[in-house]
């Protein structure tokens, strides 16, 4: 991962259960707020949050949300959203007093969990394609 993402809004699935996981892993999961399967977290990354997903992208997909995925999140959560157009980063206040977002399973599934997404999986740094995903399963 670069440095460029620091700052930048992102959306964090989990994507493989809780067997035969680390423990030390599994207490990151639980602090990313994605105690479980198909359970969301959108976060603000900071250095911190970076070493986090680095330790866990082997049971994890993320990647920068856009502001219409942010929407569709927070409507399925059932928060008001207001009129006009506002910031991502003042939906983000609101939606992290919901967290974890419980989804369904993808439409079609993942590509393949035990892969990475660089080799054709569902597993770690996803970027935009992120956004898909999630679409898929709300």
């Amino acid at each position: 991962m670069d440095d460029k993402l620091l700052d930048k809004v992102v959306a964090v699935v989990r994507v493989r259960g809780r067997m035969h996981v680390r423990s030390d892993i599994n207490e990151t999961l639980d602090r990313l707020n994605v105690p479980r399967v198909n359970n969301c977290t959108v976060i603000k990354l900071t250095p911190s949050y970076m070493g986090m997903l680095d330790k866990c992208n082997n049971y994890i997909a993320f990647g920068e949300i856009s502001e219409e995925t942010m929407k569709i999140l927070i409507k399925k959560q059932g928060i008001e959203v207001g009129s006009g157009d506002q910031p991502i980063e003042s939906m983000l206040g609101k939606i992290n007093d919901h967290v974890p977002i419980r989804l369904h399973p993808p439409r079609r599934g993942y590509r393949s969990i035990k892969r990475g997404y660089k080799q054709g999986g569902a597993l770690g740094y996803m970027g935009a394609e992120i956004n898909g995903l999630i679409k898929r399963m709300v």
